[in-house]
């Protein structure tokens, strides 16, 4: 004890200065196995210390507390002092030691969890991952238990808020997948197909040397999604998907890929009777219920196809076309369709006709014009970064070596023809 009892005072006196916190880092680290060893005795000595202006000693101290076995008595006490450092920790200081502070992290997550509380978790994990971001544009281990308990909370807005930004880096491969996935689940709970496709797409093309569970999950909520989004799937995967993608995930998505060919086909019955066929394996997927969205848009796309061919159709020939049970029904879909602004037309009561309309957006408007604007400046900002990264990439000896090495030796394509005029 008498070492835990120096440290203590090593903390409280290197924590004032950077170049004593880098001090005291070194001290921590010759110290990290004897705190482990003395794990169960030092949550008393966490009174002794004040996170905010001790936060690396701090988090040595919590992590080494946190290391062994937790039940649920004690994961109530801890969930309170390690949300009590998250919000109160010194941002500069956590960074010395991420991997100590993810890990403590991520224990927090599985303790709240534990509790079968994970409302109580989100709110210090946002202010976590800010604190471990060295900017908005960089991808922490711990974006994906902050969207994981936003998922189990149901707090899609508060899970959105932070799909906003951009991300230019990225830990770990691994973060970015369940990054997206999760990221693509919430979208998908707010009914921002769009964005969840973006998302699950990102998953579904990343580089990948084996197929892997999270790919093959976030493809089939992909197909799903497309077919409520975009009333189609294109079963091709673009060139830059990895070979490992384009070879097994249809193979191993095959009921997905079958329902899309029934989707595509049109008739209502046929789809119901598939997806009636198939409830069990959708439903053990926890798919059930955009299984069930997608039939429903099937009859949205039916509408939307009338659009194509004519300027005004009756509610009755409408139920009659889209296999809907009534003019009624056929009405309230064309409504929450014109209110979604997925097809423009007006609706005649006395007479129950439907007029096509034209997109009534002109594109001239300051709103349209401002959007337009920002679309531009966005995409210049990501031009000008694509620049520098592929000027680094073209730099860096590692890439440049395993270019070298997988080019053959003498490439004769890579140099000039004689010119015509010097041929004997």
């Amino acid at each position: 004890m008498n070492l835990v009892e120096g440290l203590l005072t090593q903390i409280q006196g290197l924590s004032s200065t950077a170049s004593d916190v880098l001090s005291l880092q070194n001290v921590l680290k010759q110290a990290d196995e004897s705190l482990h060893a003395e794990s169960t005795r030092l949550l008393p000595f966490l009174d002794q210390l004040d996170p905010s202006k001790h936060s690396l000693g701090y988090l040595y101290f919590l992590e080494a507390c946190t290391a062994g076995p937790v039940t649920t008595e004690s994961a109530s006490s801890f969930v309170l002092v390690i949300a009590r450092f998250i919000s109160s920790c010194v941002a500069e200081q956590i960074r010395l030691a991420p991997d100590k502070f993810i890990s403590v992290c991520k224990r927090f997550k599985d303790q709240v969890l534990l509790l079968e509380e994970p409302l109580r978790g989100v709110a210090p994990m946002l202010t976590a991952v800010r604190k471990l971001q060295s900017s908005t544009e960089h991808l922490t281990t711990l974006h994906p238990e902050f969207l994981l308990l936003c998922l189990l909370a149901k707090c899609y807005k508060t899970g959105l808020s932070i799909l906003e930004e951009d991300i230019f880096e990225v830990d770990q491969p691994r973060d970015l997948y369940l990054y997206c996935y999760y990221g693509g689940m919430i979208c998908i709970g707010q009914k921002c197909f769009r964005k969840a496709l973006e998302l699950l797409h990102n998953v579904v093309t990343a580089p990948m040397s084996t197929i892997n569970a999270i790919a093959v999950e976030a493809y089939k909520k992909y197909i799903l999604v497309s077919l409520i989004h975009h009333g189609q799937l294109s079963t091709s995967l673009p060139k830059y998907a990895s070979g490992v993608a384009q070879r097994n995930l249809k193979s191993l998505c095959l009921s997905y890929i079958e329902l899309a060919n029934s989707y595509n086909n049109g008739k209502i019955a046929d789809l119901e009777t598939y997806v009636q066929a198939n409830m069990e394996k959708f439903g053990s997927d926890n798919n059930l219920g955009l299984v069930k969205q997608v039939v429903s848009s099937i009859y949205k796309r039916n509408i939307q196809r009338l659009t194509q061919t004519y300027l005004t159709l009756s509610l009755q020939d409408i139920a009659n076309t889209v296999q809907l049970n009534s003019p009624k029904e056929a009405e309230m879909h064309v409504l929450q369709m014109i209110q979604d602004g997925e097809i423009y037309a007006t609706i005649n009561q006395k007479d129950g006709m439907v007029r096509f309309l034209e997109d009534p957006e002109l594109y001239k408007t300051c709103e349209m014009i401002e959007h337009i604007d920002l679309s531009i400046q966005r995409l210049m900002t990501l031009s000008k970064k694509l620049t520098v990264m592929d000027e680094l990439i073209s730099c860096d000896p590692l890439y440049l070596g395993k270019a070298g090495r997988e080019r053959q030796r003498f490439d004769f394509d890579d140099f000039d023809s004689v010119p015509q005029r010097f041929n004997i």
